[in-house]
């Protein structure tokens, strides 16, 4: 057991906005069914598809699914088919959890209906891999928000737990707290709040409505929401629906991750709660580390306005020089490093790759570079590798690219960005359909994506794409450039 759910009883564990609630003694129970299924389909470990939602369902067969030692591999449930159905072909899993308003195509392809709940049902697949996953294996979380990539961060028992424990312990999570959950299921960030509160007694609200709806201030309200957790794209939306004059006596806590905030706006929230006897928490994290490295205790959040903080209980940060040299002197760039159990155990790309035991060694080299002030307080300068965050989903540029070239046949289609800006430089005059395919893959509104036709692509002598270049284009017309 990973939550031992009964230790607190008929408690309401979570609620939703639409009139659903299910306890902790429930949750135990929902757990032991799923043990059983897993069973009598005589598997030793099971892998599990999850189609997510915010929604009861999802998140009950989540929890239950940790508690009960069936592997879920979470994805969003309006991920394009012909992507699930490459990664079913990868993966090949014993068992789907979905919306019941998918599970028609399945069962007519041969899948068995075996439980249903909260208007999700499990769905036993007729094949049955021969190959068997590693003993500490717990969730697989996608690497490239949604691609449909069939890469996979693998992550054990002990990596959810380590970190549960220590996001437990700076944020002071226990029984009484009530945490309002706005962000996806399938994102790491968001199965940590579900994580840290299941794991403490505590209780998650649950709704699928956007910050724009009355409904979810509604909800929030009446049910006292102790926490609100969110994405940079969150606080730049709450400042717009003026936040500050909101009357929310019981919110004593907001925690932000899933990208660099603005200094503007991370001084403005700090600044909110200090005045409003509130803590505003950054966060720093990574799907390969279960979630957090770091955070900027509340109290240093106006001081050291711009920091990632430091490491997090129980885990060490650290920089290396582009020789891999430890950095000791302060106020030196280097590629930040994490060392502790909460790092994953690597990456998966199909079923056989599931058998692999721990391959990073609880260090992760993070593709991100730092500096570190004189008072070991951390702040990210940029980013080593090919990836922007898009609205908290960290994207890889390189599968964007793949994406469209193996959509048009002799294209050449090259990506660039900034946070929660994506530009794609293309060599036939295609804009409109490309915009549609990657606004349709990413589900990103069309004013986040931007498709730009030229004659050729900038290379140097050697035939190299100059990504500079590009990324010098995106940085001047975002107002970024020198």
């Amino acid at each position: 057991m990973f939550f031992d759910f009964a230790r607190f009883g008929d408690t309401i564990a979570v609620r939703d906005d639409v009139g659903n609630s299910i306890t902790y003694n429930e949750l135990a129970a929902f757990s032991r069914a799923l043990q059983e299924i897993v069973s009598k389909a005589q598997c030793e470990k099971a892998l599990c598809v999850n189609l997510c939602q915010n929604s009861m369902g999802a998140l009950v067969g989540y929890a239950c699914m940790i508690e009960s030692g069936i592997v879920p591999l979470m994805l969003a449930s309006d991920i394009d088919s012909s992507a699930l159905d490459r990664l079913l072909l990868d993966y090949s899993p014993e068992f789907l959890w979905l919306p019941d308003r998918l599970k028609e195509k399945f069962v007519s392809r041969g899948f068995k209906e075996v439980l249903e709940k909260f208007s999700y049902t499990l769905v036993q697949s007729p094949q049955k891999s021969d190959k068997a996953l590693y003993h500490n294996l717990a969730l697989l979380l996608s690497t490239s928000g949604s691609t449909g990539s069939s890469k996979m961060v693998r992550q054990s028992y002990e990596n959810l737990r380590s970190n549960t424990e220590s996001i437990i312990e700076y944020l002071h999570i226990d029984s009484t707290q009530k945490a309002m959950l706005i962000l996806p299921l399938h994102y790491t960030f968001g199965l940590s709040v579900i994580h840290t509160h299941l794991y403490s007694g505590a209780m998650v609200l649950l709704s699928d409505k956007s910050l724009m709806q009355k409904q979810l201030w509604e909800f929030m309200s009446a049910q006292k929401a102790t926490s609100i957790s969110g994405v940079p794209y969150t606080y730049e939306m709450l400042k717009k629906l003026k936040f500050f004059n909101m009357s929310l006596p019981h919110l004593k806590m907001m925690t932000q991750a899933g990208g660099k905030l603005s200094f503007e706006l991370h001084k403005e929230f700090a600044s909110f709660a200090k005045s409003s006897d509130k803590e505003f928490i950054v966060m720093y994290g990574q799907t390969e580390a279960t979630a957090r490295m770091s955070y900027l205790p509340s109290e240093k959040s106006l001081e050291k306005c711009g920091s990632i903080g430091i490491a997090i209980p129980h885990g060490e940060l650290y920089l290396l020089d582009s020789k891999g040299n430890v950095i000791e002197q302060d106020n030196t760039q280097g590629e930040l490093v994490y060392k502790g159990k909460n790092v994953a155990l690597g990456y998966s790309e199909n079923r056989a790759s599931l058998g692999r035991g721990d391959e990073f060694g609880g260090v992760l080299y993070t593709g991100d570079i730092a500096q570190r002030d004189n008072e070991g307080y951390y702040y990210i300068v940029g980013r080593k590798n090919r990836f922007i965050k898009m609205f908290g989903k960290r994207v890889n540029l390189d599968e964007i690219d793949s994406i469209v070239e193996g959509a048009f046949p002799g294209i050449e289609a090259k990506s660039s960005g900034i946070d929660d800006r994506l530009s794609i430089f293309i060599t036939q005059e295609k804009c409109k359909e490309v915009k549609k395919l990657v606004c349709d893959r990413l589900k990103l509104a069309p004013t986040a994506l931007k498709v730009r036709f030229l004659e050729s692509l900038p290379r140097n002598s050697a035939g190299k794409i100059l990504y500079s270049d590009l990324q010098s284009i995106v940085e001047k017309e975002c107002g970024n450039g020198k």
